[in-house]
Order: structure tokens, then sequence, then C-alpha cells
């Protein structure tokens, strides 16, 4: 079946989400993005811009050079991923939207740093400098198909997704290498001779067999 003829049918959700995942098995990480900009009306992506993350921006610009890129800059991130956004943006000419928190929110560096992981002052954190920031970014765009680097080898929550699942606020949530390893990640990247880095920091995330709950938003 040609699936840049085959849209998400109207309906139930989870119906819509098995349906598209069997027209979508075994389908390239390009041809998903492709059946997702036929799909959507207000397609986003969203990017940390942690290291790999290049792939991610390269499969769907390569596509949709317009679409609008969500970036959560918490406050932390370190020199070099400035440098690497600053190289990106002049790159790709990204349609770059920043999305910082609110000033109250960095008052963690004033009072002893970040909190420990495991903490309510943690979640707290996290909630402040990146869950509510990016809830703003949804307010604003009014997405309907939000596009993600997870992919299955990542944590317990995301083995239990697919490329196509309910994200927050009855999104269609899109993962174009869900299927991928790292490895196969880091070769895109070497193919297509992509920029990269790795002096990465997030506050709010440590180990990354852990989720933030950027992913988990209801």
């Amino acid at each position: 079946m040609d699936i840049s003829v085959a849209p998400l049918q109207t309906g139930s959700p989870i119906a819509d989400h098995f349906r598209a995942n069997q027209l979508l098995a075994g389908k390239s990480p390009a041809a998903i993005v492709k059946w997702t900009i036929l799909n959507a009306d207000r397609p986003i992506i969203s990017t940390n811009f942690r290291p790999l993350s290049i792939a991610l921006i390269d499969l769907v610009t390569r596509i949709k050079p317009d679409i609008p890129v969500i970036w959560v800059d918490s406050g932390y991130n370190t020199a070099a991923t400035h440098r690497f956004v600053d190289a990106v943006v002049q790159r790709y000419d990204l349609n770059l939207q920043i999305y910082t928190p609110q000033p109250a929110s960095m008052r963690p560096t004033l009072v002893g740093g970040v909190p420990e992981f495991g903490t309510n002052a943690h979640e707290r954190f996290t909630r402040e400098v990146k869950l509510e920031p990016f809830e703003r970014a949804l307010d604003e765009w009014h997405p309907d198909f939000w596009i993600t680097g997870i992919r299955h080898d990542q944590t317990d929550y995301r083995r239990s997704l697919n490329v196509i699942s309910n994200g927050p606020r009855d999104i269609v949530r899109v993962a174009p290498m869900y299927r991928w390893s790292e490895v196969d990640v880091e070769g895109y990247i070497y193919d297509h001779e992509l920029p990269d880095y790795d002096d990465y920091y997030d506050p709010t995330k440590g180990a990354d067999d852990r989720e933030c709950g950027l992913q988990t938003l209801a």
C-alpha cells in the first residue's frame, strides 16, 4: 500500500493509532515523516539538542524545512550546547521556537543548586524548568502531530509505546526512529556527515533510562 495516499482515519484515537502502526510497520523513518506531514495540519518537532538529536532534525527538515522546532532551554545547558544550537540553526535555517522557564524557576541555583533526584523538590523543579515551558508551547502552537526522537530501547515507558501513540492533550505522537537503535542513529549521522557533540547536561533527567516527564504529560 502506498502510505502517501493513506491518511489517518477519523474516529477512535486508539483505533486510529492501531491502524496507523499497522500501516507504518517496517517503513523507513523518512516514510513515516512523509506520512505524518501528509496527515498533519499543525505539526511540530521537539528537540533538546542533546547528542544524536541532529539525526531527527535532519530527517524531518529534509521533508518539511519550515516545521516549527520546539526547544525548551532550561537555563542549565552547557556552552557547547548553545554553540551547537547556533550552528544547527544556521545550517538548516531552522524555524526554532525557544521556550524558557519563568524567572522564578531559576531560584534553585541561588539556594543550593539542582534538587536531589527522586525528591518532591526535584519534581517541582522539573515542572518549572521543562514541563511548564513545553506546555506553554503546546498552548501557543496547538499541534495535531508531535514528531519526537524517542526510541524503543531508551526506557521502560518508551518500550510500551509504538511509532504512533497518544501524546499529551490527544496529540498524535510520532516517533519515526522508534525501531532504531543508538547504533542506527549514529550510522545516520555518519552517513550524512552531520555535526554532533558530547558536552551535554540535563538537570531534569539524570540517567538516560529515566523519564523527565515530557513524554508522560497528560
